[in-house]
């Protein structure tokens, strides 16, 4: 039977444990391995199997989820005698773990505190971009577990008392994260709200007044931002490479009745015969703004994606722009914490297109606090900024441009 198969198997009740540990694992993997390295005699050979892999998943039980050391030790010592190429680790794992849990490390060499936790090559970049301070709370930010932020599709309903949510200041909510899942919730089937992180709804409210107009979504799947755009009266053109993640989006504009001319092209393909009243691209990019969600994406990027990424942004900077009408705006974002993917693509623009204008975002617009808008008006969120009451979000960039008339 393949993992896959196995997965299927399990009840929500486990998959949400498993996924638990799996991302446990991932946030907290540099104190972890270090953790692990104290107690080990040494390095486990190349043919052992999933040993580590099982240690790893034990120790961020017994470290970071509060599990019962007896079922954490028990399960793992269960897998390894299952596994083929760990089974002759058992015995050791056992052991190992045992040290783990009687807790007799618990300073910064059994740690090595939240940087241990970030890839060097990019804690390099934010080090050099944002300062070691802001470097270390971003990483810290990435080790929380992370709540559910939604939008309404009713700006006046009561969704925050009904879910027993928080209401931030640009409208979204936030679910404790004691909340059910998000199928189980009421108002998720007859479309009353949608999951989109708080940080995402506010790239599409800087479209402004959209009632009437026409919105042109690019790389608009699974469609958060298309449906804001909806419930704000646009006529929105969403327009997305994929086919099957424009599947998803169909089925999120039908839960939310919501109508969208759904286009399946690559923006460097598309051949529209009108303009829009204001072109949102949400450009693909290293999306390391998001590593609170997606613990995995440290160790599956490189500083040579990024360059790569770099290219096609701007070659999508140059194609969308030539949609935007005379007089509309044109909002360009990533959930990329790297400037060259944000404000530097920007100024790179601006400078080479002169028919374009920076229109300034402004502290307090659409609910946007201050401490997310630059001195340059770009929207500009930190994983570990407050939000409200609240704290945390994912990490964006946006800027708003206008073309000028004439």
């Amino acid at each position: 039977m393949s993992r896959s198969d196995h997965a299927a198997r399990l009840d929500d009740r486990d998959r949400a444990f498993a996924s638990a540990i799996v991302h446990a694992v991932l946030r907290r993997r540099g104190e972890l391995e270090a953790l692990l390295k104290m107690f080990l005699p040494k390095p486990l050979p190349k043919k052992s199997g999933n040993a580590m892999l099982i240690l790893l998943a034990g120790a961020a039980q017994l470290r970071f989820m509060d599990v019962a050391p007896h079922a954490a030790i028990d399960v793992a010592v269960r897998q390894a005698k299952a596994d083929s190429g760990a089974r002759h680790f058992a015995g050791l794992i056992n052991a190992v773990l045992r040290r783990v849990a009687d807790g007799t490390l618990s300073g910064p060499a059994a740690g090595s505190g939240v940087r241990a936790n970030t890839p060097s090559w990019l804690w390099r970049r934010w080090a050099r971009t944002y300062g070691e301070d802001i470097a270390a709370a971003i990483a810290g930010a990435h080790t929380a577990e992370v709540p559910i932020d939604i939008t309404v599709a009713d700006r006046g309903s009561d969704w925050a008392t009904r879910l027993a949510g928080c209401q931030l200041p640009s409208g979204s909510i936030r679910l404790g994260l004691d909340a059910l899942p998000v199928n189980q919730l009421p108002g998720f089937a007859d479309g009353g709200w949608w999951v989109q992180d708080v940080a995402a709804a506010m790239v599409a409210a800087l479209c402004g007044d959209v009632s009437g107009k026409s919105v042109l979504d690019l790389c608009a799947a699974p469609g958060g931002k298309t449906m804001q755009l909806c419930a704000a009266g646009a006529m929105v053109t969403a327009v997305d490479s994929s086919g099957t993640r424009l599947k998803r989006l169909g089925e999120n504009l039908s839960r939310q009745r919501f109508t969208a001319e759904v286009i399946e092209s690559d923006v460097m393909d598309l051949e529209l015969d009108r303009q829009f009243d204001c072109v949102l691209l949400d450009a693909p990019c290293s999306a390391t703004g998001t590593i609170r969600r997606h613990p995995e994406l440290p160790y599956i990027r490189s500083d040579e994606d990024i360059q790569e990424l770099v290219k096609v942004q701007w070659r999508l900077l140059q194609r969308a722009a030539s949609f935007v009408r005379p007089g509309g705006l044109f909002i360009y974002s990533t959930c990329s914490l790297e400037p060259e993917e944000g404000e530097r693509q920007v100024k790179r623009f601006l400078e080479r297109r002169d028919e374009f204008r920076l229109a300034a975002i402004r502290p307090g617009e659409a609910g946007i606090e201050s401490h997310f808008v630059t001195v340059d008006g770009h929207l500009r969120t930190l994983p570990f900024m407050p939000v409200g009451s609240e704290r945390g979000l994912d990490g964006f960039f946006a800027a708003r441009m206008t073309r000028l008339s004439g």
